[in-house]
């Protein structure tokens, strides 16, 4: 798992191509292992150093996958909730999210599907569709509210190898 500060988190992944890409299952269930490994609820390829537009996620005791995800409606209504994020281990923030999404992506089987999700859902796909653009919450977090993040999690990890 890859966590910040490390570079290949900020840079904008590559789309897939489903139908000729033969190691996005492997892909997948390797993001799987590590979502479930660490707890989470979603996690996206480049999470784990591989720069493909490729995200999952699980709120409903379900796993999901999607390729190429690109959210195509946003609602006005937005929802200000904390948020953390495995590749920001030990720290979450407020974070605006739209509460209602729709979300166009491919299936592993290469099949266009919509999403679309409202509450929890929706935040989760909008925090992994932020990583395929090399966008942490700490991105989404502005002035004082950043400093006292990036503090947190310094201290958290400074600590780590005493």
């Amino acid at each position: 798992m890859l966590t910040h500060p490390d570079p290949a988190l900020k840079q904008k992944a590559a789309d897939v191509d489903p139908k000729t890409d033969g190691g996005l299952r492997a892909l997948v269930r390797a993001m799987a292992e590590a979502m479930y490994e660490h707890q989470g609820v979603g996690l996206a390829a480049p999470q784990i150093g591989i720069q493909k537009r490729v995200i999952v996620f699980d709120v409903d005791d379900e796993l999901h996958a999607l390729c190429n995800p690109e959210i195509i409606e946003r609602s006005e209504e937005t929802e200000l909730d904390e948020e953390g994020c495995l590749s920001v281990p030990g720290i979450s923030v407020p974070i605006e999210r739209s509460q209602r999404i729709v979300c166009v992506g491919l299936t592993l089987e290469g099949e266009e599907v919509t999403v679309d999700a409202e509450g929890f859902v929706a935040r989760v796909i909008q925090h992994e569709t932020d990583h395929l653009d090399g966008v942490l919450i700490l991105d989404r977090v502005q002035g004082e509210a950043r400093k006292a993040a990036l503090r947190t999690y310094n201290e958290v990890h400074s600590t780590e190898g005493r």
